[in-house]
């Protein structure tokens, strides 16, 4: 049975790629170059210091300030979340339905405190039982980390936890943090997913908990493949 969800942040219940990408591409074109699609989709799911150094290293920067750099792209994230919110269809529904159920909720994301206190102020107080964050001092996803820093908080195992992600790093953090892993993305999906759902929108508790079963039908705590991910249909 089910006593936690936790649930990533960008991508998952807030449309924010698409503000982390512009911000990003401001940044790479201050300094007279171009951007690609193909960069801008490998820095999903990272910590923003992560991203930023793999940004450099991709143009051959050196001797620029990494962090200087994140400040630059995190002012431009600030500037659209003090405008508002925007959550991806079928996020807010989802997360009354697990408090309504009884379950405990978790918010697990790379994205930085200061940043994630639009999202925990949008969604009302008593939303988020934990709230785990990327400059919280723990290792960035993929490491399993800020998986089991939110399990810790909550006093849940992980054979009891669905973890909610849209990116790969994600669900690899997931993963090996030993949740049930409900990958939700439109068109690609990860193997080390349980079950897989295109969008909030198809997902309700019993999906979630459906994850948990397919968890437990595989051999072993912590397997290192997975047969493919069944698809939550629309």
């Amino acid at each position: 049975m089910a006593e936690a969800v936790l649930f990533d942040l960008d991508g998952t219940l807030i449309d924010s790629e698409p503000i982390w990408a512009a911000a990003n591409t401001a940044l790479v074109r201050s300094r007279r170059a171009e951007v690609t699609d193909e960069l801008l989709r490998g820095l999903s799911g990272l910590d923003a210091t992560v991203a930023m150094r793999r940004i450099h290293g991709h143009y051959g920067w050196t001797g620029l300030d990494v962090h200087a750099d994140v400040a630059f792209v995190q002012r431009r994230v600030h500037e659209s979340y003090a405008r508002g919110v925007h959550w991806l269809p079928g996020a807010r529904a989802l997360l009354a339905s697990v408090r309504a159920a009884g379950l405990r909720v978790a918010l697990v994301t790379s994205t930085y405190r200061e940043l994630v206190r639009y999202v925990v102020r949008e969604a009302g107080p008593g939303t988020f039982d934990v709230v785990v964050c990327g400059d919280d001092g723990h290792r960035p996803k993929p490491d399993p980390a800020p998986y089991l820093a939110a399990m810790d908080a909550l006093g849940v195992a992980a054979a009891d936890c669905v973890a909610v992600e849209d990116s790969a790093v994600g669900v690899a953090s997931a993963h090996v943090a030993g949740c049930a892993v409900l990958n939700v993305a439109p068109m690609m999906r990860s193997d080390l997913a349980h079950t897989w759902a295109p969008s909030l929108g198809c997902v309700g508790v019993e999906q979630l908990r459906a994850a948990l079963g397919a968890r437990a039908a595989l051999t072993g705590p912590f397997p290192l493949s997975v047969a493919p991910s069944p698809a939550i249909a629309h």
